[in-house]
C-alpha cells in the first residue's frame, strides 16, 4: 500500500500581502542585479584581472601574463587572483550570513537591514571610482566588502518570500521577481554597452580600462538609488518571536542561530536539499562569474561582444524565468529544477568546445544560458521557502545565499586550483561538470513532499 502522508499543518493561512508591496519586493530585485550582471557577470572579473596583472609587471593590453603577485606574502598567479577572491568571499560569508539571517528573524526592522546591507554594498561598488593603476588589493577589499553585503541583503530580501505568498503562488512569484531582476540588470547593461561602444578608442586600452571601472561604479549608483523603492513600499512582517523577544536583537540572534544549529538535524531532508542546491548552485554561479573572464582570457573575444551576449542573457533570462515557472505549474518546480540541471551540463561541454575569437556561437551558447538560468535559481528558491519551519525563514535563507547568486566557492576554487596547475581556463571550465552531475544525483534524491509536511508546512498542488 502506497504511503500516506499527512500534512503537518492542515490549514496554513494564506500570507497577507498587498500588490504594493509585492512590487516594491521585486523591485528589489531590480535593483541589485546591476551588480550582479555588470559587476559580477561582466566588468570585474576582466577589470580586476587587468589590474592585478599591471601589479605583476605584466604590460597594459598584453595576450598573455605569467606573472604573481603576493597578497598577504601568499605567491598568486595574476590569472587566478579573482577567483580565489570569490573563494575567500564565500568562506567570510559562512560566518555572516546565517547571524544576519538569525537576526533577521528576530528583528521587528527587517527593512533596516535591508537597507544597511544594501547601501553598504553599493558604497563599495561606487569607491571602485579609486581602484586605479595597479591598486589590486584595494579593489580585492573592496569587492569582499561589497560581495557580502550583497549576501546579506539577499538574505533579508529573500525572507520576505514566505510572508508575501502561500504555498501555490511562491514559484510565480518568484519567478517574477527574477524576471524583474534580469530585465533591470539588462538596462542597465544596455546603456553601459552604449557608453563603451561609443567612448572606447581602438589600440587605447587604459581607455577600456577606465571605461570598465566606471561601469561598475554605475552599478553601485543604481543599486542604491531603486532600493529606496522597495523600502518604501514593503511592509514589515514581524514574527512572533521578534514581537515578544526584548532584549538585545543581535545577541538574541546568536543565541536563535545556535539552537538553530543544534536543532537543525530535526530537519534532515531541508539539510539534503539545501546539500543538493549548493552542489549545483555552486555550479552555476562559477560559470556566471568566470564567463567574462574565460571569454576574454581564453576566446579572445572584445569586451563589446562579451557585453551583447551577456546583455542578450539578461532579456532572455526574463523571458525563461517566466517560462519555466509556467512549466513548473504543470509538471512542479522540482522536475522543472531537475531539468534545467540536464541543460546547464549541455552548456558546459559546449563551452569547451567553443572556438577562439569567434563570437556568434558564443553568443549562441549565452541565449541557451538565458532560457535556463534565471527558471532554475527562481525555482529553486521557492523550493526552498517550502522547507523552512515557520519563523526561521532569515536563519536558513543564511545558509542558503552561501551559494545563491555570486556567492560560490568550490567552483571558482576549482577553476583557479586547475588554471594554475594547467594555464588552460578550457579544462579548469570542464572541472565544473561534476557540480551539475553530482547536484542532479542529490536533488532527484530528495523527497520533496515528505520533505515539506517534516518541516511543518502544507505542499503544494503540483510539485
Amino acid at each position: 500500500m502506497a504511503e500516506t502522508v499527512t500534512p503537518a499543518v492542515a490549514d496554513t493561512p494564506q500570507p497577507a500581502s498587498t500588490r504594493r508591496e509585492r512590487r516594491g519586493w521585486y523591485l528589489y530585485d531590480w535593483a541589485n542585479s546591476a551588480f550582479q550582471t555588470t559587476v559580477i557577470t561582466v566588468f570585474l572579473g576582466p577589470f580586476l584581472t587587468t589590474v592585478t596583472e599591471l601589479a605583476a609587471g605584466c604590460t597594459l593590453g598584453a595576450d598573455n601574463c605569467d606573472g604573481y603577485v603576493h597578497p598577504l606574502g601568499i605567491r598568486v598567479a595574476a590569472g587566478s587572483y579573482y577567483p580565489y577572491l570569490i573563494s575567500l568571499s564565500v568562506f567570510l560569508t559562512v560566518f555572516v550570513l546565517p547571524v544576519i539571517g538569525a537576526v533577521a528573524d528576530r528583528s521587528t526592522h527587517k527593512k533596516r537591514l535591508l537597507a544597511a546591507a544594501a547601501f553598504t554594498g553599493a558604497g563599495a561598488t561606487i569607491a571602485f571610482a579609486f581602484v586605479t593603476g595597479e591598486r589590486y588589493l584595494l579593489g580585492g577589499a573592496l569587492f569582499l566588502i561589497a560581495n557580502i553585503s550583497f549576501g546579506a541583503a539577499v538574505v533579508v530580501y529573500n525572507s520576505f518570500l514566505p510572508q508575501l505568498a502561500g504555498p501555490d503562488e511562491r514559484d510565480a512569484v518568484s519567478s517574477r521577481g527574477w524576471a524583474i531582476g534580469y530585465l533591470g540588470g539588462g538596462l542597465l547593461l544596455a546603456l553601459n554597452l552604449v557608453a563603451v561602444t561609443m567612448l572606447s578608442e581602438e589600440g587605447n586600452p587604459q581607455r577600456t580600462l577606465d571605461l570598465a571601472r566606471w561601469s561598475i561604479v554605475s552599478a553601485g549608483v543604481w543599486w542604491a538609488a531603486f532600493t529606496l523603492l522597495p523600502l518604501r513600499w514593503l511592509r514589515e512582517h514581524p514574527t512572533a518571536e521578534a514581537l515578544h523577544g526584548g532584549g538585545n536583537v543581535l545577541t538574541d540572534g546568536f543565541r536563535q542561530l545556535g539552537r538553530t544549529l543544534r536543532e537543525v538535524k530535526a530537519y534532515p531532508l531541508t539539510l539534503f536539499f539545501l546539500l543538493a542546491f549548493l552542489v549545483y548552485n555552486d555550479g552555476i554561479q562559477t560559470v556566471i562569474t568566470l564567463a567574462s573572464q574565460y571569454g576574454t582570457e581564453e576566446l579572445r573575444l572584445p569586451q563589446s561582444t562579451l557585453i551583447v551576449t551577456i546583455l542578450l542573457v539578461q532579456f532572455l533570462a526574463f523571458g525563461g524565468a517566466l517560462a519555466l515557472g509556467a512549466l513548473a505549474r504543470r509538471i512542479g518546480a522540482w522536475k522543472t529544477v531537475l531539468l534545467s540541471l540536464v541543460l546547464w551540463t549541455g552548456v558546459i561541454i559546449a563551452a569547451f568546445r567553443l572556438p577562439a575569437e569567434a563570437p556568434v556561437p558564443f553568443m549562441i551558447l549565452g541565449g541557451a544560458i538565458g532560457l535556463v538560468l534565471g527558471g532554475s535559481q527562481a525555482l529553486s528558491r521557492s523550493l526552498f521557502s517550502q522547507l523552512i519551519p515557520a519563523g526561521k525563514e532569515g536563519e536558513y535563507y543564511g545558509f542558503y545565499e552561501i551559494s545563491d547568486k555570486g556567492t560560490s566557492w568550490l567552483g571558482p576554487l576549482a577553476f583557479g586550483l586547475v588554471f594554475q596547475l594547467t594555464a588552460s581556463y578550457r579544462v579548469g571550465l570542464v572541472s565544473l561538470l561534476i557540480f551539475f552531475v553530482i547536484g542532479f544525483a542529490l536533488l532527484a534524491a530528495v523527497p520533496m513532499r515528505r520533505a515539506i509536511v517534516a518541516a511543518g508546512n502544507t505542499p503544494p498542488r503540483v510539485l
